[in-house]
């Protein structure tokens, strides 16, 4: 850069990719599913960003999104190496609505692309699909740029994207619920569950609902059940408050309701601690799927956010 020296240089190149760095976290996070490893691919990416020859790189923005993207399809090959076939035994790690690595949210498509139905079934996907299908649909890019992200042809990408829509159509709710009622059902699920009223859990769920735990962390897999009596049964057990379940969460949790990944949920919180999340996908007015994350390892972020600005809760010692 001629005329400024090494280290203003390097000041405003380093500018130049802390401007871009909250586009690449949620780009990442779209195609990890985990809030850490996101941050993990971006302080790569950062690395590469000052070892390369910058003054060659004419646009840094497209520059810096294909490194990010390389570098998360990396990990997802080796993810999927690792667990190989058990692709899908994880749940996304949830995010409070307002974080900054959520993205954008101006369309339906951008709001939909990072829900937990769509992050949770992308895992069934395969890397380059993955990909393909977060830059186009969250982040707008045309089949030409992702062709050259991608190091693929345009009709690849074309393709990608088709097969990736075509197995995400389960999660594609459609339209939005309208927030007050999704609050309202949700209390009201979290109301029969803890005073163990079968009957009214039972009518407040789909007739093909789904219930999805990650057991804490502990069982090393996901805990599903399906039926309404069934995931009623499980909800009534698990909301239902009981010594021994308080000496396990270390105290008396407050349940307060929020928005994770754009849709209702409820977080038990013990003193300044985010302990559980369990959120909620509706469809016609009921719940749809049900979705516990207690896994201390991701809830990190969630709860950092949550400690900027913590609500009334609905109920302060549960």
């Amino acid at each position: 850069m001629a005329g400024v020296d090494g280290t203003s240089a390097d000041r405003f190149d380093t500018g130049r990719f802390e401007a871009s760095r909250n586009r690449l976290a949620a780009l990442a996070y779209r195609l990890l599913g985990s809030a850490a490893d996101a941050e993990d691919a971006v302080q790569d990416a950062f690395l590469h960003w000052q070892a390369a020859d910058r003054q060659r790189i004419r646009v840094p923005e497209a520059w810096l999104t294909k490194v990010v993207t390389h570098l998360c399809l990396d990990r997802l090959r080796s993810a999927r190496a690792r667990r190989e076939g058990s692709a899908g035994d994880r749940l996304p790690e949830p995010l409070l609505d307002g974080d900054p690595m959520l993205g954008p949210a101006d369309t339906f498509e951008q709001r939909e692309s990072v829900s937990l139905a769509v992050l949770t079934l992308m895992e069934r996907l395969s890397p380059p699909e993955r990909a393909v299908y977060v830059l186009r649909e969250a982040f707008s890019h045309g089949h030409a740029e992702i062709a050259e992200i991608l190091d693929i042809t345009e009709s690849a990408s074309q393709q990608h994207l088709h097969r990736a829509r075509r197995r995400l159509t389960a999660a594609r709710r459609g339209c939005e619920v309208d927030p007050a009622d999704a609050r309202r059902v949700v209390e009201e699920f979290f109301a029969a569950a803890s005073s163990g009223r079968t009957e009214r859990l039972v009518a407040l769920l789909t007739d093909d609902a789904t219930a999805i735990s990650d057991g804490a962390g502990l069982t090393g897999r996901l805990l599903r059940h399906d039926t309404p009596r069934r995931i009623a049964a499980v909800a009534r057990a698990g909301f239902t408050p009981t010594d021994a379940k308080r000496r396990f969460a270390g105290g008396s949790p407050a349940v307060h309701y929020a928005l994770v990944n754009g849709g209702p949920a409820l977080l038990f919180v013990v003193g300044d601690q985010v302990i559980g999340s369990v959120t909620f996908d509706l469809a016609g007015g009921r719940i749809a799927t049900v979705r516990g994350i207690a896994a201390p390892d991701r809830l990190v972020r969630l709860t950092e956010a949550w400690r900027r600005g913590p609500d009334r809760p609905l109920i302060g010692r549960w």
